[in-house]
């Protein structure tokens, strides 16, 4: 079943998410991922949100996610995340399978 890695994020340091995302950024290919939106929040509908950026990751499934995300390759962009930005990463089910 195809899973959703749904980050929220605000921006602290521009330059280091350049530094991150060439680091990250190939680890979501390499691990069968793709991008399917990132960038600022466009609009928020009811509530708020609280953070101004927001991405979507597509992976096949719940478990290929999950080994990205604790890759030894992705987990040596965590440090860097941490100083670019403050994000929340949630992994979710494609309701439609």
């Amino acid at each position: 079943m195809t899973a959703y890695v749904i980050v929220h994020a605000n921006i602290k340091d521009v330059e280091k998410v350049k530094e991150y995302a060439a680091i990250a950024g190939p680890t979501v290919a390499a691990a069968g991922g793709e991008f399917v939106s990132a960038g600022e929040v466009a609009d928020v509908q009811v509530g708020k949100l609280g953070y101004d950026r927001a991405i979507v990751i597509k992976f096949p499934d719940k478990e290929t996610a999950k080994a990205w995300y604790n890759s030894d390759d992705y987990q040596a962009a965590v440090a860097i995340r941490e100083e670019a930005m403050d994000a929340v990463f949630i992994l979710a089910d494609d309701p439609n399978q």
